[in-house]
C-alpha cells in the first residue's frame, strides 16, 4: 500500500540521467527513483468496523494519518542522518521480478538502523527487508542488455553523492506522489 522513503537530492537525479545513454537494452530504465526505507501493507493501517467486525482499508487520508501516527513511536528517538551514493552495482538474481537489476549502491548504517527499528515495529516483507534489506536506487532492470552494458555501468566512476535526510516521505504507489512526509 505505501511505503516510507528516503527523499532524493537533485544530485541523484542528475547522476541518473549522466548514466541514461549506458542503459540501453534494458526493459525498464526508472525514470522515477526511489529509496525505500520500508514498505507498509494494507495490514499496517486496517480500520476495523465495530458494527460487522469486518476490516478493511480505510480511506486515503485516514490511512495516512493512521500510518504517520504509528511511525511516531518507532520514529521519536532517530536523528538526521547521513547517506551517501557511492556506486552502481547488480542484483543478478533478485527475488521477484526481471533480471538483471542495476542499482545505485547507497551507504548509510543509519538507515539500515532505522530500516531494522522500523522492522521491529511492523515486521519485515519476506526476502527483501530485515536481515535481506540493501538500500539501493533502482536504475533498471529486465531485459537483454548488450554484452558490456551492465559491466559499464557498474564501472561508472563519479563523485559519490552525500547528503542528510532530515525527513522521511510516506509514497503512495497508487497515485504516484508523497502523501505525508514525517520530520526527524
Amino acid at each position: 500500500m505505501f511505503s516510507l522513503n528516503v527523499p532524493l537530492p537533485p544530485a541523484v537525479d542528475r547522476l541518473a540521467t549522466d548514466l541514461h545513454p549506458k542503459r540501453t537494452g534494458f526493459d525498464r530504465v526508472r525514470e522515477r527513483r526511489t529509496l525505500v526505507c520500508k514498505r507498509f501493507g494494507v495490514g499496517d493501517v486496517r480500520d476495523g468496523d465495530e458494527e460487522t467486525g469486518e476490516r478493511g482499508p480505510p480511506p486515503r487520508q485516514e490511512a495516512v494519518d493512521r500510518l504517520r501516527e504509528r511511525l511516531r513511536r518507532p520514529l521519536a528517538a532517530v536523528e538526521p542522518f547521513e547517506v551517501a551514493v557511492t556506486g552502481v552495482d547488480v542484483f543478478d538474481a533478485p527475488r521477484s521480478g526481471s533480471r538483471p537489476v542495476v542499482y545505485l549502491a547507497v551507504e548509510s548504517d543509519e538507515l539500515v538502523r532505522v530500516h531494522r527499528r522500523l522492522c521491529d515495529a511492523f515486521g519485515a516483507v519476506e526476502g527483501i527487508e530485515g536481515d535481506e534489506y540493501m538500500p539501493h536506487i533502482t536504475l533498471a532492470r529486465g531485459g537483454n542488455p548488450e554484452p558490456g552494458v551492465v559491466a559499464d555501468l557498474v564501472d561508472a566512476e563519479f563523485e559519490p553523492v552525500r547528503w542528510r535526510v532530515h525527513a522521511l516521505d510516506v509514497w503512495d504507489p497508487e497515485f504516484r506522489e508523497v502523501a505525508a512526509s514525517v520530520d526527524l
